[in-house]
């Protein structure tokens, strides 16, 4: 949705200059926030006038899982008071490209038929990564309609080695 990029953008680059110091430190934080504030309901209690600002933020700090330093504690608090929450997942996103693009790395999805631990998504990730020729964020979701293989999307760039594109590939080589 343009509007809540546009509502969006002067957060993420106020966020992201005042986070210089530690990117990382503030995408730890920010990360968390921004699944809690997708959560329909608590927008819907955000949005309700009999409840006090300190009350939404109460509940968000309640439900995520870890301490928030002050700077977040501030951002958070500037957020909910300007009606912002609905924003706040668009935020993130904007945030972590201008991170990545200060990294020059970029995010990538890694489907896979099979759950990957950490070891196993290690063991890919240089192959990867010198593949797409920069840094990789990887993040690993589960699809059981690829049979076997990996799948990885990085922007609009995909690297399809499962076995569900290998046979639709052997698939159109016979009928053609």
């Amino acid at each position: 949705m343009a509007e809540l990029a546009t509502i969006a953008r002067p957060y993420a680059e106020a966020l992201f200059k005042a986070s210089q110091a530690d990117l990382e430190g503030a995408a730890g934080w920010l990360e968390p926030l921004a699944a809690v504030a997708a959560d329909p309901q608590l927008l819907q209690l955000a949005g309700n006038p009999n409840v006090r600002v300190q009350q939404v933020i109460e509940v968000i700090t309640g439900v995520v899982k870890q301490s928030l330093p002050g700077p977040a504690m501030n951002f958070l608090r500037a957020v909910v008071e300007n009606d912002r929450l609905a924003a706040l997942p668009e935020i993130a996103s904007q945030f972590r490209s201008l991170k990545n693009a200060r990294t020059g790395s970029s995010d990538a999805v890694v489907y896979s038929a099979f759950p990957m631990d950490a070891v196993a998504l290690g063991a890919v990730a240089p192959a990867l990564e010198k593949r797409f020729g920069r840094k990789l964020n990887l993040t690993v979701q589960e699809d059981k309609s690829l049979l076997g293989g990996i799948r990885v999307v990085v922007g609009d760039e995909v690297l399809d080695t499962s076995v569900k594109a290998r046979l639709e590939q052997m698939k159109v080589a016979l009928t053609a």
